[in-house]
């Protein structure tokens, strides 16, 4: 298969790989109340396990990143599948909170963090052309997660403790990802080259990763994606058991997260073309602002038909900003660090969605109610619409140079 069909194998093979990573991640929500009870630990403490995944996934995004640069993609997200379904298996057998904690969160986070950058930097590298396109089709296959992990662990609990549904999930995990990373190659571009490390000289006319990382254009896409992740955390992971404390039954609670994760495949792909006609930072800033009052529209949810209406709203607006940080990196850096500073994008990311979880379990812990949360995820909303405003695109030779690393 030639290079410019075996490109769309490579969209293929990492939506699916992030379907399948952030679902197995993301069935701690589900798993959330049922644990809990069994167990008799806090909510607080459980739900940190999310917490403490994030936090990994930050400190590991770049590292895991840095090595795709280096050593390409099919190593790394092979480690990561494999880690990542014996990580689950453990957690299942966890007999206290913080086994629990380490082996969900600390293993589980880490291993998801070498799934989505080196995937996202490795698509980005295979397309010239139809590029906003392939990131969105990836990022709307990792969006699938809660149409389908979600409702798989759902059924599961149903039916089963939580250990033994965990055990289920995590050989799922294993029987998908363990084959699929196989497919995984670096783009042709790269293939016979060797990344040069931080402290090498660049190419003539083209910026040095050093002078990447310290750029304005960097550190401005890391607060932005902090703030941005910070406002949609804690609606992801604590809708279900808002609507559960609403009186809505768990297995219709789920379909919530479902509505969710399908408004926001939609949103991922129409963003990413919106970002081609219109401008990926005009778009972002666009997206940024609304999705501040989504976050916010949930204080006003109580009945299923409105958790439903907003969930569609707010997962379609938050889903669809998430491609256009990989087109603003790709826009604005040269191919051979896509890894890193990807990564480095993915560590703030990852900073800000551990806010959620912690926050939300506090939240209602002290107060038995999840508006404060909402809140404070509007308040957040709107720090990454000031932040990305600031964002200014490197003059049109770093450009230049950027899209000449594609040759």
């Amino acid at each position: 298969m030639n290079a410019s069909s075996y490109r769309w194998v490579i969209v293929a093979a990492g939506g699916l790989l992030g379907c399948v990573a952030i679902g197995g991640m993301f069935s701690l929500p589900v798993f959330l109340q049922p644990i809990a009870k069994d167990t008799g630990w806090s909510v607080t403490g459980v739900s940190s396990a999310m917490t403490i995944g994030f936090l990994a996934m930050a400190f590991t995004s770049m590292a895991w990143g840095t090595a795709t640069d280096k050593f390409g993609p099919l190593p790394v997200v092979l480690t990561g599948s494999t880690v990542l379904s014996l990580s689950l298996f453990a957690a299942s057998h966890a007999s206290s909170l913080l086994a629990f904690q380490v082996m969900f969160g600390l293993l589980v986070g880490a291993s998801c963090a070498a799934i989505f950058a080196p995937m996202m930097a490795t698509v980005t590298g295979w397309f010239d052309t139809h590029r906003s396109l392939a990131v969105s089709l990836v990022s709307a296959g990792m969006g699938m997660a809660p149409m389908t992990m979600a409702p798989l662990a759902a059924w599961l609990v149903s039916g089963h403790d939580w250990r033994t549904s965990m055990q289920i999930v995590a050989l799922v995990v294993g029987a998908i990802m363990i084959p699929v990373s196989f497919l995984v190659r670096r783009p042709p571009a790269l293939a016979h080259a060797v990344a040069a490390p931080a402290g090498e000289s660049a190419p003539q006319g083209e910026m040095s990763l050093g002078e990447a990382l310290r750029s304005p254009q960097f550190m401005i896409l890391l607060a932005t994606n902090f703030f941005c992740c910070a406002t949609h955390s804690g609606p992801i992971i604590h809708t279900v058991s808002y609507a559960v404390s609403c009186g809505i039954p768990l297995i219709a609670a789920v379909t919530i997260y479902s509505i969710e994760g399908f408004a926001g495949m939609g949103g991922r792909i129409a963003f990413g073309l919106l970002g081609d006609r219109f401008g990926a930072k005009r778009v972002l800033v666009t997206g940024l602002l609304l999705q501040a009052f989504g976050a916010l529209a949930y204080v006003f949810a109580q009945q299923l038909a409105t958790f439903y209406a907003v969930g569609a709203v707010f997962g379609f607006i938050y889903a669809g900003t998430m491609p256009l940080y990989a087109v603003l990196v790709r826009e604005n850096f040269p191919l051979r660090m896509m890894g890193t500073v990807i990564g480095g994008t993915a560590m703030a990311g990852s900073l800000g969605m551990a806010t959620g979880p912690l926050a939300g379990g506090l939240i209602y812990d002290a107060f038995s109610s999840y508006a404060w949360l909402y809140i404070a995820s509007w308040a957040m909303g709107l720090g990454a619409f000031l932040m990305a405003m600031n964002f200014r695109p490197f003059a049109k030779p770093q450009g230049e140079a950027a899209a000449a690393a594609t040759a």
